[in-house]
């Protein structure tokens, strides 16, 4: 196989996690990474967007899988299965 022939494996800048149950009382959340760095939790997509900003990541589509990566979900996943 060569490199041409190879699929292309995009590594985004952010990741958001999967939804994790929060303690009682306190709303799920899902953790987010920065260039591979944890840098805190997001309870909707508009944190998500103020955290990129915050890191100087201008983000026009969340949808993009080269700027933001969903892991256990996608940008309307909020609440734990």
């Amino acid at each position: 196989m060569t490199e041409i022939a190879s699929p292309h494996i995009s590594r985004p800048r952010i990741l958001v996690h999967g939804v994790m149950r929060g303690r009682p009382g306190n709303p799920p959340f899902r953790i987010m990474e920065v260039d591979g760095r944890v840098v805190g939790a997001a309870r909707t997509v508009t944190d998500v967007l103020e955290v990129a900003a915050a890191y100087g990541i201008t983000v026009h589509d969340l949808d993009d899988p080269d700027v933001v990566r969903w892991v256990g979900g996608d940008k309307f996943t909020w609440t734990p299965h």
